[in-house]
């Protein structure tokens, strides 16, 4: 089995001044369960104060890696420039807004140190701790994208749609090149991209 020593985490962000400091402060802090933290975000041309922010804050963190896009592309165009950009043994994506709590990151760790997995998804719908409702109509949506992607996949998903997703660094940089979606296609698509691969094992967790 494979030894991991350093997870990349990208943080694709448009417009968060109210979110970003808050954010890179938790996943600093954030327990990885020994893996040294390569922390890459990807600024999508946020026209408001994020970018000034960001200089402010890699004053005192010289080791981030802050990518500024040349135009607004969208999140999953910025993904892919972070999957590419990325050194880690594992790769994981967190949203800027925390809707997605860094404190889980070694409950999405564990499947890759203990079962030598391929993928995890950070499902919303299998906790049994407590945990942000979500709203009817999104929820509603969100399973109705999820059900039709199974489909399409034959995989069995709870929550295709979930911010959290997380590599193996090798994989998703051979997958990287090939992705097209620029925006939020980027969730189907992966989990489309990921399920043609022959013995994958793609795991759920939080």
């Amino acid at each position: 089995m494979k030894k991991f020593k350093k997870i990349s985490i990208l943080i694709p962000i448009f417009n968060e001044e109210n979110y970003i400091r808050k954010t890179i402060n938790a996943v600093l802090k954030a327990n990885t369960l020994g893996l040294k933290k390569e922390i890459i975000i990807i600024n999508d041309v946020s026209t408001d104060n994020t970018k000034k922010i960001l200089e402010n804050i890699k004053r005192k963190h010289k080791n981030l890696i802050i990518i500024h896009n040349q135009k607004n592309q969208g999140k999953g165009y910025s993904l892919k420039k972070g999957f590419l950009k990325s050194t880690g043994d594992i790769v994981l994506a967190q949203d800027a807004d925390l809707e997605y709590s860094p404190s889980d990151y070694p409950k999405l760790i564990n499947p890759f140190l203990k079962n030598d997995a391929d993928v995890v998804y950070g499902s919303r719908f299998i906790s049994s701790e407590p945990h942000r409702v979500l709203y009817f109509w999104h929820y509603l949506v969100n399973i109705f994208l999820t059900t039709l992607s199974n489909m399409l996949t034959n995989l069995n998903l709870t929550d295709m749609e979930t911010g959290f997703k997380i590599f193996k660094g090798d994989l998703i940089r051979k997958i990287a090149p090939h992705l097209q979606s620029k925006r939020f296609g980027f969730e189907p698509e992966i989990t489309a991209r990921i399920a043609k691969i022959k013995d994958i094992k793609i795991y759920e967790n939080i």
